[in-house]
């Protein structure tokens, strides 16, 4: 399977920190990494997802990020958005895409604590190719 990254730059030191652990996921689970692109933020992660997974190179894609609450409900408006997007992006497709943004409502902390769902996103992903392989 070759896979490519997209990741957040906003809260950079959680989201590199998500980035190396998908990588070392994926170089445990010999998935060949094609891309590893950072946008902005995670609003504009499906753009990046879309342009991506319509090239020939690119089976599955994982979105990396980080959604901290600040002092507005932004963090939420973001999260209503963005999952959608990229559930999008996959139907569209036809190729999967791994989740791994966390949030709405975390703290740094709580953000950092979670920093291991960029593995996750890579299991999942890696899972779901397989099984729309086999379909």
């Amino acid at each position: 399977m070759n896979l490519a990254i997209v990741a957040a730059e906003f809260n950079r030191e959680v989201t590199d920190v998500m980035v190396q652990k998908a990588l070392a996921r994926a170089e445990e689970r010999g998935i060949r990494v094609t891309s590893v692109v950072r946008v902005p933020g995670a609003f504009e992660i499906p753009l990046a997802v879309q342009r991506l997974l319509e090239r020939g190179d690119v089976d599955a894609a994982v979105a990396i990020g980080a959604v901290i609450k600040g002092e507005t409900l932004h963090d939420e408006a973001l999260m209503a958005a963005v999952p959608k997007a990229l559930l999008d992006v996959g139907l569209r497709t036809g190729k999967p895409v791994g989740f791994g943004i966390t949030g709405p409502g975390m703290t740094d902390e709580q953000a950092m604590a979670r920093a291991g769902k960029g593995a996750d996103a890579v299991d999942a992903v890696a899972s779901m190719h397989a099984l729309l392989r086999g379909l």
